[in-house]
């Protein structure tokens, strides 16, 4: 039956091609966070690989891989809709554009990644020359353009379940791009036939045992630290409205109290989310007393500042006392078009006064009194693998603070807290999340949930801080591992076509 469902796909041509193309990349994108149902890939993959195949060049297979891309990118990142109708009055026209738009923009590497598979002869050598094609349009979708790495197929392993906690653990070797090319080779692997699948179920069945062992590791000994996480529910088209600065300061101060009141004895931190004080809290010093009077423990507190240029930033803030901020942390991964305006925009469609939010230095380790040593993520940074922490200083645990209030109760927040799930399994460290409207959460050095708040809900969660890791082979050499996986897959993928025995297909037109 399989069979020969794949032998009606290589028949078709022409639009019919385009339009099973895109519903096969729709069809994939249920695999992806929240939902998980990663045996979609079993058909959406070798579909793909017939489709290509079927193509009577690259230029047609890199057509229906763009389709492939666009009913992926389309499902996937609906959710971005809900932004654009938090300020509908004046963005409206953008309703019906942006998505597709950028469902077409992040297709073309998808594209890209058909297209040099369809060099490749047939058989396990273009399963090949795609996985591998397609991590690297990955890794450059990390760079080109601002970048805009969200939805590798890899994280469909970060599921909130056991079998999430074993299958997402070689990500300590090989990061998400590396859970991408091994993703692609076993879903593709029903279109090689039987030898094929056994193969991949050996790997599989690997893979378990891998992800078993590997949690079984011993981690360091918990520095004995109580982590509260405050989430205050603020609708975003309150967030920033003057008539409720009071109420949105004194409910985050109420929850602190009570947090800290649940957290009992002992050494605590209290974390706000990202831009949580409408207070700039740099200048603030009656702020920064309010927040000392509530919380006795060190704060981390996200806010606006102006930097010397009269710039805004958005930052994270130590906050001990009436005093200066002990540290500042500056986002330096801003998100284009909701943040600021790419250089490489016209000039006359800039809408950002003065250029919108300036970008900090990079990823930074702070130190704040007799605190473990944290690694500071706001909001969009933690889904850029491998670029999440100062590699010359590593830290003790991540600190996420974000506000997905934008996206409502969508996958969207949820995607961004799977990303950020897989980020504590890449550098082996404990990550502690504080997000304004949920999802607020702890995960320790094995990505393994240690509680949440859900959706749409206001409250605390006073988690104990678990130990760390050592560093992985992922947290010593980043992006260049799963890079290397890549260029060898696609590598052997196209050489074997200069092999004896394999019959090519390939057209050069």
């Amino acid at each position: 039956m399989f069979a020969r469902r794949l032998a009606e796909l290589a028949a078709l041509s022409g639009r019919r091609a385009c339009l099973a193309a895109a519903l096969l990349g729709a069809l994939s994108a249920i695999a992806l966070p929240p939902f998980h149902l990663v045996p979609v890939l079993l058909a959406a993959i070798p579909g793909l690989l017939v489709l290509i195949g079927a193509a009577s060049g690259p230029k047609v297979a890199a057509w229906r891989g763009f389709w492939f891309g666009f009913g992926l990118h389309l499902l996937g990142l609906y959710w971005i809709t809900e932004a654009i109708l938090v300020e509908a009055a004046t963005f409206w026209w953008l309703v019906p554009l942006a998505v597709p738009a950028l469902a077409a923009v992040l297709a073309l590497f998808v594209a890209a990644a058909c297209a040099v598979a369809r060099q490749a002869p047939a058989g396990w050598p273009r399963l090949l020359a795609l996985a591998g094609a397609w991590v690297l349009a990955d890794l450059a979708r990390q760079f080109v353009a601002s970048g805009f790495p969200w939805n590798p197929f890899g994280s469909v392993w970060a599921a909130p379940f056991g079998w999430g906690d074993v299958f997402q653990q070689p990500a300590a070797w090989i990061g998400v791009h590396g859970l991408t090319l091994v993703t692609l080779l076993v879903a593709g692997s029903p279109a090689l036939g039987a030898r094929a699948s056994a193969g991949a179920a050996v790997l599989l069945a690997g893979w378990v045992a891998v992800g078993l062992w590997r949690l079984g590791l011993p981690a360091t000994e918990p520095p004995g630290l109580t982590v509260v996480l405050v989430q205050g529910n603020i609708a975003q088209g309150h967030k920033w409205d003057r008539d409720f600065v009071a109420e949105i300061f004194d409910r985050h101060l109420a929850l602190t109290r009570a947090g800290l009141a649940a957290a009992g004895a002992g050494p605590a931190v209290v974390v706000w989310p990202e831009t949580a004080s409408p207070y700039l809290l740099q200048t603030d010093p009656a702020a920064r007393a309010a927040i000392a009077a509530a919380s006795p423990v060190p704060a981390l507190v996200g806010s606006v500042r102006w930097d010397e240029a009269q710039r805004p930033r958005n930052s994270l803030m130590a906050v001990l006392g009436a005093g200066p901020p002990a540290a500042i942390y500056d986002k330096w991964h801003l998100v284009p078009f909701g943040e600021y305006l790419p250089s490489w925009m016209p000039f006359g469609l800039r809408f950002f006064a003065g250029g919108g939010f300036a970008a900090g230095s990079g990823p930074r380790t702070l130190r704040v009194g007799a605190l473990p040593a944290m690694g500071p993520l706001i909001c969009y940074e933690a889904i850029f693998t491998g670029q999440v922490v100062d590699r010359a200083d590593r830290p003790d645990w991540l600190v996420n603070v974000t506000n997905d209030a934008w996206f409502g109760n969508s996958t969207g927040p949820r995607q961004h807290l799977a990303a950020a799930r897989l980020r504590a399994v890449e550098e082996g460290l404990p990550l502690m999340r504080a997000a304004n409207t949920g999802i607020s959460a702890g995960f320790d050095a094995f990505g393994r949930e240690l509680g949440r708040l859900d959706m749409d809900t206001r409250g605390t969660l006073a988690l104990p801080l678990p130990g760390r890791l050592g560093p992985t082979l992922y947290g010593r050499f980043g992006l260049f591992v799963p890079g290397v996986l890549a260029l060898l897959a696609l590598a052997l993928g196209l050489m074997a076509r200069f092999l004896p025995g394999f019959r090519t297909d390939v057209e050069t037109k």
